[in-house]
């Protein structure tokens, strides 16, 4: 799952890591291609050794600091959060996304405001 992931990529990013590799997830991809959107990280790319299927991340720094500071997980198991387009607000004053699950798709709360839809708000990351 992506709460996995995203602290996985937290954790390497403040070990000075270039990248990682986790196991491959249609859902994970999406996040990640999210995440690439918004500025996050550098690339995500699916690599296949046999017939295993791999992600490659590729982190991103600014001035020797890592792109990604933190992560607050907001929709959980055992209780999801739904949120409108209109209720999507700014993180951080406009510094850090949200990443919504919508029927369109995995989108950045900027994304989702502009195509005017709605759904799962997942987590917001700075």
């Amino acid at each position: 799952m992506y709460y996995d992931l995203l602290v996985k990529i937290k954790n390497a990013a403040q070990a000075k890591k270039e990248g990682l590799q986790t196991r491959f997830s249609i859902f994970d991809f999406a996040v990640l291609k999210a995440l690439h959107g918004a500025g996050f990280i550098h690339d995500v790319q699916k690599k296949n050794v046999g017939k295993k299927s791999f992600l490659d991340i590729k982190l991103r720094y600014e001035g020797g600091k890592p792109a990604i500071t933190g992560v607050r997980f907001l929709s959980k198991p055992g209780r999801r959060a739904y949120v409108g387009y209109r209720d999507v607000k700014a993180v951080r004053q406009g510094y850090g996304v949200s990443v919504l699950s919508t029927p369109s798709g995995v989108m950045t709360n900027r994304d989702a405001r502009k195509k005017k839809v709605g759904g799962e708000y997942l987590f917001e990351i700075w």
